[in-house]
C-alpha cells in the first residue's frame, strides 16, 4: 500500500513501533508479547504527525484504530485489515471454538475496529462481501494486494531442473496437506516448501521428493521465485480461502513465473485459467500433481502462463494500477 502510494506522487509518513519478537519467529502470544502489544499501543497514542490530510491503518491494525482516531484529529481515516480476528483465528486457524466467549469478543472486536474507520477497503470482492456482512458496512471498496516491485520484478527463466515452489505458513489456509499430497502422487517432481512449521503429521510419511526450508530472508524471495519451475499459490477449503488471493501470487506473477493456485472467486478476479495461471480444485491434490506435471513437461507451457501471469499483474494489480486505486478512495473523503 505504501509502494503503491508513494508511486502515485503521495507523501507517506510511517508510525510504526514493533511488537515482533524477531523477522524470523514472528509475533507468539503471551504475557510479555501482551505487555510489548500494550506498550506499543501507548507509544502510538502519544505520537502526533504533522500536518496530514488522512491517517491508513494496514494489517492487521484493528487495536490501531483507537491510536489512529486520536492521531487523526477528525481526519478520516482509511482501513485495510486484510482479515477478520474471528475468521482467521476460529474458522480458518481453530485457535478458539465457535460460538465461544474468545470467538464472540473477536467478532465483536472486529465489528467495532471495522465501524471505527471512515472507509474499509478489502482486497477482494469475495472479501468486500464478507466484511460488508460481518459488520454492516454499506460500502467496502477493494484493492489488490500487488506487490513490492522494488523486488519482484520479471526475471523468470525455466530452470534446468524443474521445482515446485511453496513459500508461507503451514496453516489450514494454505492447504500443505494437499500439496504434500500432490508430492507424493508425483514423486519424480522435486517440491521445495518454504516456510514456518512442521511438516511431521500433516502425512504420515512426508514424501523424499519435499524439501523443507523454515526460513529465508524476504529479499531473497524474488530469487526463489525466479528459479522455481512454478510458484504454488493456496489450497486451503475454509471459506477465508476462497476469499483472498495471498500474496504469493501476486509475487509469483509479477517475477512472470508460472503460477498454480486453487480456483476459487477471489482468483477469479485476477486470474483466467490457462491463460494467466493454472487453476486447480481447492483441496485436490491429483488435480495439483497433474498442474504441475503439465508444466514440468511442457516449458512453452510454462512460458506463456508466466507471461500471461505477468500480463494480468500489469493490467489489475502493478504499484501504478493499485495507486492510482488507493488515491481515489482517499480524496473521496477529503
Amino acid at each position: 500500500m505504501i509502494s503503491c502510494l508513494r508511486k502515485v506522487g503521495v507523501d507517506v509518513e510511517e508510525m510504526h513501533v514493533s511488537v515482533w519478537d524477531n523477522a524470523r519467529n514472528g509475533w507468539s502470544a503471551g504475557p510479555g508479547q501482551a505487555a510489548k502489544l500494550a506498550a506499543a499501543e501507548a507509544q502510538l497514542l502519544m505520537q502526533r504527525p504533522r500536518d496530514f490530510d488522512a491517517v491508513l491503518v494496514g494489517y492487521p491494525g484493528h487495536f490501531d484504530l483507537p491510536a489512529a482516531r486520536r492521531a487523526a484529529r477528525g481526519r478520516p481515516i482509511v482501513f485495510n485489515p486484510l482479515v477478520s480476528l474471528a475468521d482467521t483465528l476460529v474458522a480458518d486457524r481453530g485457535r478458539f471454538r465457535a460460538n465461544s466467549f474468545a470467538a464472540r469478543a473477536l467478532e465483536r472486536i472486529d465489528r467495532h475496529a471495522f465501524r471505527a474507520a471512515d472507509v474499509v477497503v478489502a482486497d477482494t470482492e469475495a472479501q468486500a462481501r464478507f466484511f460488508a456482512e460481518l459488520a454492516g458496512l454499506d460500502d467496502v471498496p477493494v484493492c489488490f494486494v500487488g506487490a513490492e516491485e522494488r523486488l519482484f520484478a520479471p526475471g523468470w527463466r525455466a530452470p534446468e531442473e524443474f521445482v515446485a515452489l511453496f513459500v508461507g505458513k503451514l496453516i489450514p489456509l494454505q492447504g500443505v496437506d494437499t500439496i504434500l499430497a500432490a508430492a507424493t502422487r508425483a514423486p519424480e517432481i522435486r517440491f521445495r516448501v518454504v516456510g514456518s512449521g512442521q511438516l511431521d503429521g500433516l502425512l504420515d510419511d512426508p514424501p523424499p521428493n519435499v524439501e523443507h526450508v523454515p526460513w529465508i530472508e524476504y529479499e531473497q524471495l524474488p530469487h526463489e521465485i525466479r528459479q522455481a519451475g512454478c510458484s504454488l499459490g493456496v489450497f486451503g477449503t475454509t471459506g477465508k480461502a476462497r476469499r483472498v488471493i495471498p500474496n504469493k501470487a501476486f509475487q509469483a506473477i509479477a517475477c512472470g513465473a508460472p503460477l498454480v493456485t486453487a480456483d476459487t472467486p477471489a482468483a477469479r478476479e485476477l486470474l483466467t485459467d490457462e491463460t494467466s495461471a493454472l487453476l486447480v480444485p481447492a483441496g485436490d491434490a491429483a488435480a495439483l500433481a497433474g498442474a504441475i506435471r503439465r508444466l514440468a513437461a511442457d516449458s512453452d507451457l510454462a512460458r506463456s502462463i508466466g507471461t500471461g501471469g505477468r500480463a494480468a499483474y500489469e493490467q489489475k494489480a502493478s504499484e501504478s494500477v493499485l495507486g492510482a486505486q488507493w488515491r481515489e478512495i482517499i480524496e473521496r473523503l477529503l
